[in-house]
């Protein structure tokens, strides 16, 4: 038997572990041993069973980081259905489209995620039962209720390796988000490849990931990297603030931190000027979009401890492309990860000459199946064992990967291809800057040139324009600098912290 269900949950209460704290809430007391996740979880599967679920319909989950979060998972998982984590950030007509597309039979919301939902839920003809994490609502039931009605399941759902277990959304930095279908044997193979052979995790490590589970790189930081050895896991169900975030790890004291590139960068800034806090760090990681070399460097000054910067994608489950632990260079996403093929590639799919940049693909075990009802798009995605990732890179001669861009965010000025990112890592280093984003704009004779949306550490310095041009030359070339520079308050983005320059091109 090949549930995954089996290796991350019901193992360690096998092997003696099932009275060690799997979850615990920051800022709540609340907590679960890998015995109470089992016992749970069984309860889950039971009550889907009951409530006349049948193998591989849809659960939707609404639901923040919370102690209820893994159970409810892990139960769908053990009955066969498969559990479907939304964003809990998105807005009414977005949960109705993919509540339709996923034809999701059941919806578990958390309360206070209720009215975000509740306005689409009478046009969905495929959704028959909704459960709240809390009070009930009119034409929900109680979730306590709900795993009540039926008998705990004995046995989990003899699935193989091949079976779907779950799917998630793409997070939609390019647009509509896309149902992912992922297999069981997904979760183990990023477990036994980034989380042993990079993050190389412990039962003793404590991990606490910014980054939240409705999406890859948090479900593996939260959940599949703890649970592959018996860690413990602390989860936030709050809006990830770099003050939060510095509290929690004053006083949850993680071994193990995951965040992203904006919101190391608003840490750093914060602890600037607040001061360091006394935290047992041994290693942090980021994904979601490069990271500034400047960031990782002032992190690292901080707090002694490397950020192991890396990408990954929801069609790959998370990172397979890193920085490793004593083999850091900031500014490259490193090497790829044991287990991982790449290659670049031209537009034509034919390989490109070292030095140059083509889209990365990717061969590894953790590869989605495909996208739901989404045909054209799954052939396009996933060719054979190769996954297009849609990012740009060049690859150095040392073997290690250096970003440039979406595909899409390239653009050509006086013939050169300018990677946004190369000089979005510019303007950051400037001291006056937090963060940027770089996009295509036309000038006067509709040609493209460099534009930059900048957020200011505090107020915009007198000359700021002209400096932060000349800034930029120095660093990346005379033709790359920005020509206009808009100074915003934020940055449109994605759950998982990326930068959304599509809308930023729409009003360049």
């Amino acid at each position: 038997m090949s549930n995954a269900a089996i290796y991350f949950v019901d193992r360690h209460v096998a092997e003696g572990r099932g009275d060690h704290v799997a979850f615990r809430e920051a800022g709540t007391g609340r907590s679960l041993t890998y015995g109470a996740l089992a016992v749970q979880s069984d309860r889950v599967a039971g009550a889907l069973a009951a409530s006349g679920m049948r193998r591989e319909e849809r659960l939707a989950m609404l639901v923040l980081d919370q102690i209820e979060f893994p159970a409810l998972f892990w139960g769908a998982v053990k009955a066969g259905v498969v559990p479907v984590p939304l964003n809990t950030l998105l807005a009414p007509p977005v949960y109705a489209a993919i509540l339709q597309d996923s034809r999701a039979r059941a919806l578990v919301v958390s309360e206070p995620l209720w009215d975000l939902v509740a306005p689409v839920l009478s046009d969905l003809p495929y959704l028959e039962t909704v459960i709240v994490i809390g009070d009930a609502q009119e034409g929900a039931m109680r979730y306590s209720d709900f795993i009540a009605a039926g008998e705990p399941l004995a046995t989990p759902f003899d699935a193989s390796d091949d079976d779907v277990a779950f799917w998630l959304y793409s997070s939609g930095s390019t647009g509509a988000p896309k149902g992912v279908v992922h297999v069981h044997g997904a979760l183990r193979a990023t477990a036994d490849t980034y989380g042993a052979q990079v993050l190389g995790v412990r039962p003793d490590d404590v991990v606490f990931s910014a980054a939240k589970f409705f999406f890859a790189y948090g479900l593996g930081n939260s959940m599949t990297f703890p649970m592959s050895v018996g860690a413990t896991s602390v989860i936030f169900g709050g809006r990830p603030t770099p003050e939060g975030m510095i509290d929690i790890l004053a006083t949850e004291r993680p071994t193990i931190f995951c965040g992203v590139p904006t919101l190391y960068a608003a840490m750093v800034a914060q602890m600037d000027a607040d001061g360091v806090p006394d935290v047992p760090l041994r290693l942090c990681i980021s994904a979601g979009e490069a990271l500034p070399e400047d960031v990782g460097l002032r992190w690292r000054g901080h707090l002694g401890v490397d950020i192991l910067d890396g990408v990954g994608s929801t069609e790959m489950l998370h990172i397979f492309l890193s920085n490793a632990l004593g083999d850091v260079v900031y500014g490259t996403s490193g090497v790829p990860v044991p287990g991982y093929d790449m290659r670049l590639v031209d537009d034509a799919g034919a390989p490109v000459p070292p030095g140059e940049i083509g889209e990365l693909v990717v061969n590894g075990a953790s590869a989605a199946a495909c996208y739901w009802n989404k045909r054209n798009k799954s052939r396009a995605t996933f060719e054979g064992v190769w996954t297009r990732t849609g990012d740009k890179y060049e690859q150095r001669a040392d073997g290690r990967y250096v970003y440039c861009g979406r595909t899409d965010d390239m653009f050509k000025v006086s013939g050169i291809w300018v990677s946004p990112f190369e000089v979005e890592q510019a303007i950051v280093s400037h001291p006056a800057v937090l963060e940027c984003a770089v996009v295509a704009a036309q000038d006067h004779d509709g040609l493209a040139k460099p534009k930059a949306f900048v957020v200011l550490q505090g107020d915009r310095p007198d000359g700021f324009d002209a400096t932060l041009k000349a800034h930029v030359q120095d660093r990346v070339g005379k033709w790359k600098y920005p020509r206009w520079i808009d100074c915003v308050d934020t940055l449109p983005k994605t759950a998982t912290g990326k930068i959304q320059r599509f809308k930023l091109r729409e009003g360049a």
